[in-house]
């Protein structure tokens, strides 16, 4: 069974860069065809797909927010990470890693528990 754990800062100044971590267990994030994503939900409002990194390294973002996203992996940890810059408080929200159970990107079947990060000054 797969699990992922969000992890990272609770709290973000406004013009900083948001990093949060993704620890995958039971399953290897290079292993053919899965495809590991980032998700957020603002207060109130619905979820967000922010992009994904394929198990071969690839990566693609939301039109949206390809300008300030950044997703990267460390195999050796099997962990993957998301880099937002130059956040607002519109980038307040819970934070989740998910994946699929097959090789397409959606919909996800496993997902972190989520983490909170508030941007504030």
């Amino acid at each position: 069974q797969v699990q992922l754990q969000e992890s990272g800062p609770g709290l973000v100044k406004p013009s900083q860069t948001l990093s949060l971590t993704c620890t995958v267990s039971g399953g290897s994030i290079t292993t053919s065809y899965y495809a590991w994503s980032w998700i957020r939900q603002p207060p109130g409002k619905g979820l967000e797909w922010m992009g994904v990194i394929a198990y071969d390294g690839s990566t693609y973002y939301s039109p949206s927010l390809k300008s300030r996203t950044s997703i990267s992996r460390d195999t050796s940890k099997n962990q993957f990470s998301l880099q937002l810059s130059s956040v607002t408080p519109e980038d307040t929200a819970v934070y989740y890693c998910a994946r699929p159970d097959g090789s397409s990107w959606f919909p996800m079947d496993y997902w972190g528990k989520g983490t909170l990060v508030t941007v504030s000054s």
